[in-house]
């Protein structure tokens, strides 16, 4: 007798259809996934990044400006000017009343406040501080002439505290810090990469290491080659390695939690809400508002301060800006060794306690 040939109903797990927990599962398992993923991801950061910038610089807007005034009460024409000028700048300007010129300047000094106004005679001086924020002193002084101007009052514009000439428009000192934050936790991604036999001990020993041999690289083309910037060699060297370390040790507390994604939260804190929040590209005053109250506490935020002080303001330095980086550096160090086992690499460094029987 033949065998009867012809269609059977499937047999067996393998003939059954797949549940929808199955499919998931063989997606995942797909070479194409993670690829599809990325599709994606990357063309989110595309938007949020050109979003990003654009929201914090594109069109700035003054929201809060600090500006020391000396017996502008005297007269009406006086009175006038600094209404006109408030009025101007949309209600932002806050006016705080000091006894005399030299503490006037010494609030300048200490970037408690951004501009100096005062009558001499007939005429009144608008004293704007260059170094303490180069978008906000160009407002100012642009302001002020169109006031003064519409209010029939001679007003004398002048910088006190000038920016460096290799640095006219104040964005030098936002381009190496830019330069370390990227680097910095660019390094620690290459270190996963292409040193993934690193144990943890050895990888924060080498975070360490490219940190002070990349500050000392930005300061030497910086200054020394290139001559756009006179830095204080020490204490921008210090700040420089301390933002590559900090952000290539967020980086690698990222990559013990996450493993590979670890790019995404990094890439968040870092360049899309920590850059255009730092104050290096437009002052903090005409930022909107929760970006320039978060940008201090970021490590991008604070590094533009604490470099940005050390080269103009060396007299009065804060130490807030040290502690945001300290801070991020010690909470990322902490956790990636916490949980040190999870990070993907190293390498085994005992021997089998068991040999193979022969």
């Amino acid at each position: 007798m033949s065998e009867k040939r012809g269609t059977s109903a499937p047999h067996g797990a393998h003939g059954r259809p797949l549940t929808s927990g199955e499919r998931w599962a063989a997606i995942k398992a797909s070479p194409f996934f993670p690829a599809i993923v990325l599709v994606f991801i990357l063309a989110a950061a595309a938007g949020l990044f050109a979003g990003s910038y654009t929201y914090a610089m594109a069109n700035p807007t003054p929201r809060h400006i600090p500006t020391a005034v000396i017996g502008l009460r005297a007269s009406p024409s006086e009175r006038a000017f600094a209404g006109g000028m408030d009025k101007a700048l949309h209600g932002t300007l806050r006016l705080t009343e000091y006894a005399g010129y030299a503490e006037a300047v010494r609030a300048v000094e200490e970037q408690r406040e951004f501009a100096v106004l005062r009558p001499r005679g007939r005429t009144v001086e608008l004293d704007v501080a260059g170094a303490a924020g180069a978008s906000v002193a160009q407002l100012l002084a642009e302001t002020g002439a169109k006031v003064g101007k519409a209010a029939g009052v001679d007003v004398r514009i002048r910088d006190i505290k000038p920016l460096q000439r290799g640095d006219p428009r104040g964005l030098a000192l936002f381009y190496i810090s830019l330069a370390a934050v990227i680097i910095g936790f660019v390094g620690a991604i290459q270190l996963s990469v292409h040193a993934r036999a690193l144990n943890p001990a050895e990888r924060i020993a080498f975070t360490i290491t490219y940190a002070l041999v990349g500050g000392f690289a930005i300061v030497a083309v910086v200054d020394w080659w290139l001559g756009a910037l006179r830095l204080p060699f020490m204490a921008s060297w210090a700040i420089l390695a301390l933002t590559m370390f900090t952000t290539g040790m967020v980086f690698s507390m990222f990559n013990t939690l996450m493993g590979r994604w670890a790019m995404i939260p990094t890439w968040g804190l870092m360049v899309l809400l920590g850059n255009p929040s730092s104050g290096g590209a437009v002052s903090w005053p005409l930022l909107p508002s929760p970006l320039g109250h978060i940008g201090r506490w970021l490590p991008p935020g604070a590094s533009v301060n604490a470099q940005h002080t050390a080269v103009y303001f060396g007299g009065y330095q804060h130490l807030f800006p040290y502690l945001v980086l300290a801070g991020w550096a010690v909470v990322s160090c902490t956790v990636f060794w916490v949980w040190r086992h999870r990070h993907p690499g190293g390498r085994e460094t005992g021997t089998p306690e068991h040999a193979a029987d022969a």
